[in-house]
């Protein structure tokens, strides 16, 4: 009986964790201007490295985190297996390298804030009253 109370519990917890949890949105250093989703996509495959004169420099998480496979879906309209070969190719052809990975969103705030042309993805529940939000879908 104790298990299956465990068991219920995990799931209700699972899925409240899941319900909690708010759209992707794209957060830029203060210096980075608005910009649409294309330019996002743009720059997250390396085809753009500036943005109005700004040398933007994108970061993600690590694989397989919620907020990654996320963007990856919304924002890239591509899963993790296809946005990876992606970059195995173009660094392969010479073509520059997929965006620096981070332990987590909290890494990604802190050094988008820190870091001049800086481009990110967080969960929007994550959004602190300074943040520079440069797009949503």
């Amino acid at each position: 009986m104790k298990m299956k109370i465990n068991i219920l519990s995990l799931v209700v917890s699972l899925g409240f964790a899941k319900v909690q949890a708010g759209e992707i949105v794209i957060i830029g250093n203060s210096n980075v201007p608005k910009m649409d989703i294309t330019m996002v996509q743009k720059i997250y495959t390396g085809k753009v490295i500036s943005v109005e004169g700004i040398n933007v420099t994108p970061v993600a998480v690590k694989a397989g985190m919620s907020e990654r496979n996320r963007f990856l879906q919304n924002f890239m309209n591509e899963d993790e297996e296809k946005y990876t070969a992606y970059w195995t190719v173009r660094r392969y052809i010479g073509k520059g390298t997929p965006p620096n990975e981070l332990d987590s969103t909290t890494d990604v705030i802190r050094y988008v804030k820190q870091t001049s042309g800086a481009v990110g993805y967080i969960d929007e529940t994550q959004l602190e009253a300074d943040t520079n939000v440069i797009t949503r879908k």
